[in-house]
């Protein structure tokens, strides 16, 4: 049986899991899997792709002056290679590679679409270019049901061409952590041993809401004077506000970390995890809401993305109202106050995810979408 030629191209990505995950788990005796990058600069997953044989290019990409350049480009590998599927992720992608495919009669077109209210609520001009890629798609992937609602019920793609795929993990790698990882990120960050340590992994911008969160950890400090803010992915729009915010903290309750690699040993740093997307469909799915349980961590949650269709108060989490510091705050302190629920929150979170967003899960549901 001839294989099923994929190629992926991905924009603007230095390194994600998520596809590392798809080149080592889709069945190679079924499908030939290509990746193509459009990046500033040659991404890290690319080369680690290289390195282990997967057949990968990349194409120099700075900015939108650049696009007939790479579509010109893409032609040509579209050509040589001569894909069944092409699958894309991410705005710049899509706008190149996808008007290539369409020209050139490649029957499937897969898009994922990885935002939800983003461009509605921020960049209005932008709408009509996500309008543009659902027509140009002849299959769109939804990674939650917040997700699909967007594309049927704000941009009136036809529910027929819409399928929920939700983002898979390697959850063991979440429990099963190496000590000595551990213990070196602890030499990093929280040398000092200080406790309790209250975790965040979100970008510096307003729909993420850590404005809210800042002013609750200023309130544990009341009761936790040995408390420690560890906040991670600290880059975005919002830098500024959030360190003026932070200059009210002492210097060594906090630590700002740009980015870890060894972010399955990072939660276990964690003795609360806190993220708080400031309305229900802002954020598209949230992978921190399941990294965190997985990882074992109990957690402080909004209800936004994916926490919708599996996130239950007071059984796996605790949900607090959009933009309450208050609630946060409440929150975080009942965790830490409160043994029999951390427990509980534990146990249940971490059972909560087992069952629903494995890797496998997520490759099987490609797997039948591509051979369809």
């Amino acid at each position: 049986m001839e294989k099923i030629k994929v190629i992926y191209v991905i924009s603007r990505i230095d390194y994600a899991l998520a596809f590392d995950w798809v080149d080592k788990y889709l069945d190679k005796n079924k499908f030939d899997l290509h990746f193509i990058f459009l990046n500033p600069t040659t991404p890290k997953l690319h080369s680690d792709l290289i390195s282990r044989g997967t057949k990968s290019f990349f194409i120099k990409f700075n900015s939108k002056v650049d696009y007939l350049k790479v579509a010109f480009k893409l032609m040509k590998l579209f050509f040589k290679l001569k894909p069944d599927v092409v699958h894309v992720h991410l705005i710049d992608a899509c706008l190149t590679a996808l008007p290539v495919a369409f020209l050139m009669g490649i029957k499937k077109r897969i898009y994922t679409r990885h935002h939800s209210t983003y461009h509605f609520d921020y960049f209005p001009h932008a709408v009509k270019y996500d309008k543009l890629i659902n027509a140009l798609s002849t299959n769109i992937i939804a990674i939650s049901k917040n997700v699909e609602n967007v594309l049927v019920n704000k941009e009136y793609v036809k529910a027929t061409k819409v399928q929920i795929i939700h983002h898979g993990f390697e959850l063991n790698k979440f429990i099963d952590r190496d000590e000595t990882n551990i213990s070196f990120l602890k030499s990093k960050y929280n040398s000092s041993g200080r406790f309790p340590v209250v975790g965040v992994i979100s970008r510096f911008t307003e729909w993420k809401g850590v404005q809210y969160i800042i002013p609750a950890f200023q309130k544990i400090k009341n009761h936790f004077p040995n408390a420690l803010l560890i906040l991670a992915n600290a880059q975005g729009d919002m830098k500024a506000e959030i360190y003026d915010q932070l200059n009210a903290i002492d210097n060594d309750s906090f630590v700002t970390i740009k980015f870890e690699k060894e972010l399955y040993s990072l939660y276990k740093l964690f003795n609360v995890f806190v993220h708080v997307p400031i309305d229900e469909h802002s954020e598209a799915f949230g992978q921190t809401y399941v990294e965190s349980l997985a990882a074992g961590i109990p957690s402080v949650f909004t209800m936004s993305g994916i926490a919708k269709e599996f996130i239950e108060d007071k059984k796996n989490a605790l949900v607090v109202d959009f933009k309450s510091t208050e609630a946060i705050y409440n929150s975080i302190y009942k965790i830490l106050s409160d043994n029999e629920l951390k427990d509980l929150l534990i146990h249940n979170g971490r059972n909560s995810v087992l069952s629903k967003f494995g890797v496998n899960k997520m490759i099987i549901s490609l797997e039948v979408l591509y051979a369809s």
